[in-house]
């Protein structure tokens, strides 16, 4: 019963490997050699039809995409891990608003920054989707900064999933906001002594 991970080093893939190993499910990670930003090899469309990372293939060799969609099956399927909470409580109900509302608003911004040319077939509007999409993503830090407010965590004492998502979303971002409480957030997420390894061969020293 083994998942088998398709990322990139530095990619969204962070996210998945660090839900796998939170919740200390076997898993080996394929690693596709290539920069964040160019598009992956044509032969990956078998895998996955929209050549992206991350991929998982779960024990029975069914396919999963979308990254949140992977961290609310993993945290489903690992209930005795706490990676989320209890399925049908107000808790779950936040993580579910909150892991969704990263995905759309502010990964969604993260490719449009990095992919602007599939956001716009006039070649003199580039700039204007990056811009635009760096700003999109500012505004969505700063509903989830207002969001803590129970903290440390966005749900309150427990560190989650929701968690790392959003500590990944939060280093990715290129902009000055004043967010203290996700800079916390951040900083206490780094520092578990499951994802500190993961987060140094992913992301260096950043955030």
């Amino acid at each position: 019963m083994t998942y088998r991970l398709y990322n990139r080093t530095g990619s969204g893939g962070f996210v998945v490997e660090a839900a796998l190993a939170l919740a200390d499910a076997p898993f080996e990670l394929a690693v596709i050699e290539s920069k964040p930003g160019t598009p992956l090899p044509d032969s990956f469309r078998d895998t996955n039809p929209w050549r992206q990372v991350p991929t998982l293939i779960l024990p029975d060799g069914s396919i999963m995409t979308e990254t949140s969609a992977i961290l609310i099956h993993l945290a489903a399927c690992f209930p005795d891990k706490k990676l989320a909470p209890t399925p049908g409580s107000i808790g779950h109900a936040a993580f579910l608003r909150w892991t969704i509302f990263a995905n759309v608003n502010i990964y969604e911004a993260v490719l449009r920054r990095v992919y602007p040319n599939r956001y716009t077939t006039d070649p003199n509007a580039t700039q204007a989707t990056i811009d635009a999409a760096n700003q999109r993503m500012g505004e969505a830090l700063i509903v989830l900064e207002n969001a803590i407010t129970t903290g440390p965590f966005l749900l309150g004492e427990t560190m989650c999933l929701a968690d790392v998502y959003i500590t990944m979303l939060y280093v990715w971002f290129k902009g000055g906001i004043d967010a203290p409480r996700l800079s916390a957030l951040r900083d206490k997420v780094k520092q578990d002594t499951i994802i500190a390894p993961l987060w140094r061969r992913h992301f260096g020293d950043r955030g």
